[in-house]
């Protein structure tokens, strides 16, 4: 049987962050995914100030500059004709002071091409992750299937689960979320910026009547987010296509040059927003970490930011067991202990933001003359937009390069 020292399931911003962490350790360290690139549409592309002055640390911010990127420096809400700034980044110390959009799959070639210059480090694509190895109630390693389809077997002493929010590893485990519930689910579309259009560099949020969409400036697109009340998704689309091209003229000002690039449905992808959170995030040999622990919604796109902060967190925590061959449940429960409260926190806003805001905006409207209490007092307090800046771009207890990984 092949054997790892970790075997990290998923290749998304946690795992391969903590397979170049780990490889940087000495720790022999497989990442696991089970597509053939990374190349997907609509995956969280935002890299928040935290996470980038850990790519300064880890020596790849230089690398990471050379991406083609867009820098945000606010995110501004439109209700009718009111205007609010929710956040402001561009007062977060130091010069990683914006939110920087960038395609996930070139953040990811990054990491994983920094990964393969270390020794221990191996990825392996097209494998898919088809269950656990067991012994004595103890996760020890994974079976799979390989990019021809024949099954495998890699024993491991840690497996760690970053598959994400529908995490086949968490199942087989036998780990089960406690969801919360959402009011939306979320489409999600790229029209083209138009010559001469205004290139400011923020995140605009629009409400009008029962509407609410979020559009992100991507350089040559925006990359829009509508939201529709859950579960409406086969409803809605049996209206046509042109109804949703006229609700998103109508909703951004945007004429038939920019909305018929809306071609049919097939241009719309469907988010079914999901929320929750393990109770425990491990078992003996095994960890969850990012969505595999716990599903963010989509809202304030913090879900890579907290992925990758998991991933620094378990790397130091848990390198030095690996090297010596044994990880105790100990270590495991003190990687949940280090990143719960963050998850916790973000979790508990993003309930409040549902409730006060995204609710009432798809069932009854947002009133400019009414608005909710948390909208309210980004007017009548100077310096919280600020303040929810740094929240929401450095965190709550972010995370430091340990002192193995920093070149």
């Amino acid at each position: 049987m092949e054997r790892t020292t970790c075997a990290v399931v998923g290749g998304g911003p946690a795992g391969v962050m903590l397979g170049l962490l780990l490889a940087r350790a000495g720790v022999e360290v497989t990442v696991l995914e089970k597509h053939k690139d990374f190349l997907r549409d609509f995956r969280g592309d935002t890299v928040h100030p935290s996470t980038l002055r850990l790519l300064d640390e880890l020596g790849l911010g230089e690398r990471f500059d050379r991406l083609p990127a867009t820098r945000l420096g606010e995110v501004r809400m439109h209700i009718g004709g009111t205007a609010l700034t929710l956040s402001d980044f561009r007062r977060i110390p130091g010069p990683r002071n914006y939110i920087a959009m960038v395609p996930q799959w070139d953040f990811l070639d990054l990491l994983a091409d920094a990964a393969a210059e270390e020794p221990s480090f191996t990825l392996r694509m097209s494998t898919a992750v088809t269950g656990l190895l067991t012994e004595g109630g103890q996760a020890t390693g994974v079976r799979y299937t390989d990019e021809h389809g024949e099954p495998g077997k890699l024993a491991a002493t840690l497996v760690v689960a970053c598959d994400g929010r529908d995490s086949l590893v968490r199942e087989a485990a036998g780990l089960r979320p406690e969801y919360v519930e959402v009011p939306m689910d979320l489409w999600q579309v790229g029209v083209p910026a138009q010559p001469g259009s205004a290139r400011d560099g923020r995140i605009f949020m629009r409400s009008e009547g029962r509407q609410f969409a979020a559009t992100m400036d991507r350089g040559e697109y925006y990359q829009t987010s509508y939201l529709i009340p859950k579960g409406s998704d086969a409803q809605l689309r049996a209206q046509g296509v042109q109804w949703f091209r006229d609700r998103l003229g109508e909703l951004f000002g945007w004429g038939p040059e920019v909305t018929e690039a809306v071609t049919s449905w097939d241009d719309v992808k469907l988010l079914e927003v999901t929320m929750g959170r393990l109770r425990q995030w491990y078992r003996p040999g095994l960890l969850c970490i990012g969505d595999a622990a716990h599903i963010m919604s989509p809202t304030g796109g913090v879900g890579v930011n907290l992925a990758v902060q998991d991933a620094v967190a378990a790397a130091r925590i848990l390198a030095g067991p690996l090297r010596s061959g044994r990880v105790d449940v100990r270590e495991l429960a003190r990687v949940q202990r280090r990143r719960l409260m963050p998850a916790a926190a973000v979790q508990k806003a993003q309930v409040s933001e549902h409730e006060a805001v995204l609710r009432p905006a798809l069932t009854t409207g947002l009133d400019p003359h009414r608005l909710p209490v948390p909208l309210r007092m980004m007017r009548r307090v100077p310096g919280l937009p600020s303040l929810l800046g740094y929240v929401g771009g450095v965190g709550l207890r972010p995370e430091r390069a340990p002192d193995f990984a920093r070149r």
